[in-house]
């Protein structure tokens, strides 16, 4: 069974974090976390407090980094002062990730495949302004800001999810489709 994003071909996304974008995908998102997303963040957790906003680092020493919401039946994580908690000028699982050679490492799969998403049919497809009735209003999920093609600029986020997926229904995914 192939793994579609429907229109990773056609879409167009290019990530400008640090070059206009001041990281708003991390505003008000709370994605939701897997155990084994857990997991790996406690075990990094004492050495990223130091790195922590102090807002975020005081709520997260008292409460947790997830809330008692929960999305996708698992919980999120949370928000302060309209930032994730890992946010500090920039995800700061992000940067620990990419200091051990894997920027992906320590974040949240739903933040790492980011734009990519599920429509309620179950199709995959890549975020863009006007499409699927889109709420963000984010400069880049608009197609017309970039001729960078989604297949190029997030081929590794494909793979990420489909990995992510092959280990939640193994028999589910087998390749990327092209």
């Amino acid at each position: 069974m192939l793994f579609p994003i429907v229109n990773f071909q056609h879409a167009h996304f290019e990530c400008t974090f640090g070059r206009g974008c001041e990281g708003e995908c991390c505003r008000q998102g709370r994605p939701p976390v897997y155990p084994e997303e857990c997991e790996r963040i406690d075990l990094l957790l004492p050495k990223l407090l130091r790195e922590l906003r102090p807002a975020a680092k005081a709520i997260v020493a008292l409460q947790g980094y997830v809330s008692r919401r929960r999305k996708s039946g698992q919980p999120v994580l949370r928000v302060v002062d309209g930032w994730c908690v890992f946010f500090n000028n920039g995800c700061t699982l992000h940067r620990a990730g990419a200091a051990e050679g894997d920027r992906f490492r320590y974040k949240p799969w739903v933040c790492a495949t980011f734009p990519i998403a599920r429509e309620r049919s179950g199709d995959w497809y890549v975020r863009q302004k006007g499409l699927n009735g889109e709420i963000w209003d984010l400069f880049c999920l608009d197609p017309c800001v970039t001729n960078v093609t989604a297949a190029e600029s997030l081929r590794q986020e494909a793979e990420l999810l489909m990995i992510h997926l092959k280990s939640q229904q193994p028999e589910s995914v087998v390749e990327l489709d092209q």
